[in-house]
C-alpha cells in the first residue's frame, strides 16, 4: 500500500522556499545577528508555510547544547507559592528564554534530597546553564555545580563568590537606607529591624543599608533575624515587641515578612502608623493588599530577572559578563 504520511520538512524545504541559501536558514533558526532583516522575514514565512520544526535531538548532538536552562530555587518548595517574587522570576525567564527557542525547567533544591537531585541532572548533561535563586552562602550544591562544568548566573549576589559567579541584582544596602532614613525623617526615634537570612544577600546587605543611618541607635536588641516567610514576619514582631516595647518604627526586609508583622502589631493592639510605622521592601502584589497599605522599597524584579537571563546566555555565548546592580525607589504608602 502506498504511504500516504505527508514527508517531514526539512531545513532544505525551508531554504528553497525563503529563496536563500542553508547556512542563510541555519543562522536565522540559530539567532545569529549577521543575517538581513529581509532574509529574516522570508525564512520565518518560510518556516510558517512549510510547517518546518527543528530536530533538536539533532541539534543537540552538533552543537552540544540541550536547548534548556535549569532554574535552581534554593528554598523549600512551599515558599514557591507563597512568595510572589518567585513567580515573577518564573515568569520573565520563561519568557525570555522563549524567544530563544530555548525550554527552562524549575528544580528546587531547599534540601538534601533536591540538591542532590539537581547535581545528577547537571551531571547528566541535561542542562546547558543555571540560573540561582535564593542561593545561601555555602550552599554544598555550589560545588557540584562547579564540578559539573555548567555555566551558572544568580539572581542576586551568591555571598562569598561574587567575583565566582555573575549576577544581577537590586541595590539591598542602598535601598535599606532609602527607608531608613525615611523613617528617621519622619521623625522615628525607636526603629527595629525584621531582617531575612543573613546567609543571603537580601539578609545580610539590607540589615547594613539599615545599620549604615543608625549607626550605635542599631543595637542587637532591636534587630531580629527572620526566614521571609509571613509566619516568620509575626513572630519575629512579636518578639522584638517583647524586646522594645516603645517600639514606633520598623523596617522589615521583605513585604511577606511586613504582612505578618502587621498582623502581630495589630494583635496586639498596637495601630500603624499612629503607634508603629512600619516598611517593607519588595513592592510586591503584597504591598497593596495589606491595611493599612505598606510602605516599601521597591526593586525592579522583572529587570532583575532579565538581566539574570541575559548574562546567563553571554556566558553561553562564551562572552564576558560584568554583575548587574539596579536601583531602588522609596514607595510611601500609608503604614507610616
Amino acid at each position: 500500500m502506498k504511504n500516504l504520511a505527508r514527508k517531514r520538512p526539512t531545513i532544505n524545504d525551508v531554504a528553497t522556499a525563503s529563496g536563500v541559501s542553508r547556512g542563510t536558514v541555519s543562522r536565522v533558526l540559530n539567532g545569529h545577528a549577521n543575517v538581513s532583516l529581509a532574509a529574516e522575514l522570508a525564512v520565518r514565512r518560510a518556516v510558517a508555510e512549510t510547517g518546518y520544526v527543528v530536530n533538536r535531538a539533532a541539534r543537540s548532538l552538533k552543537t552540544s547544547r540541550t536547548g534548556s536552562i535549569v532554574m535552581v530555587l534554593s528554598e523549600p518548595q512551599e515558599r514557591l507559592f507563597e512568595d510572589p517574587n518567585f513567580s515573577v522570576l518564573l515568569r520573565v525567564a520563561t519568557n525570555q528564554l522563549a524567544e530563544r527557542d530555548m525550554s527552562l525547567v524549575l528544580m528546587i533544591a531547599g534540601d538534601r534530597g533536591g540538591r542532590d537531585r539537581v547535581a545528577r541532572y547537571l551531571r547528566g548533561g541535561h542542562a546547558d546553564g543555571t540560573l540561582l535563586v535564593s542561593t545561601h552562602a555555602g550552599d554544598p550544591l555550589l560545588e557540584e555545580i562547579e564540578r559539573a562544568g555548567v555555566p551558572a548566573v544568580a539572581c542576586g549576589a551568591v555571598l562569598g563568590r561574587e567575583s565566582v559567579i555573575p549576577y544581577a541584582t537590586a541595590d539591598d544596602h542602598g535601598g535599606a537606607q532609602q527607608i531608613t532614613e525615611y523613617l528617621v525623617g519622619q521623625g522615628r526615634r525607636r526603629i527595629g529591624m525584621i531582617t531575612g537570612p543573613l546567609d543571603t544577600p537580601g539578609g545580610l546587605l539590607r540589615l547594613e543599608g539599615f545599620t549604615s543611618v543608625l549607626g550605635r541607635k542599631a543595637t542587637k536588641r532591636r534587630i531580629v533575624n527572620s526566614d521571609y516567610t509571613q509566619a516568620g514576619g509575626e513572630a519575629a514582631m512579636r518578639e522584638l515587641l517583647d524586646s522594645v516595647p516603645d517600639l514606633d518604627a520598623v523596617f522589615v526586609a521583605s513585604d511577606l515578612m511586613a504582612a505578618g508583622a502587621l498582623q502581630a502589631l495589630h494583635a496586639a493592639g498596637r495601630r500603624v502608623p499612629d503607634d508603629v510605622a512600619v516598611g517593607g521592601f519588595d513592592d510586591s502584589i503584597i504591598a497593596t493588599a495589606t491595611r493599612p497599605m505598606l510602605t516599601t522599597v521597591r526593586q525592579p524584579l522583572a529587570k532583575v530577572a532579565e538581566e539574570t537571563v541575559r548574562l546567563l546566555i553571554a556566558l553561553l555565548d562564551e562572552r564576558d559578563v560584568e554583575p548587574v546592580v539596579l536601583s531602588t525607589d522609596l514607595i510611601v504608602r500609608d503604614s507610616t
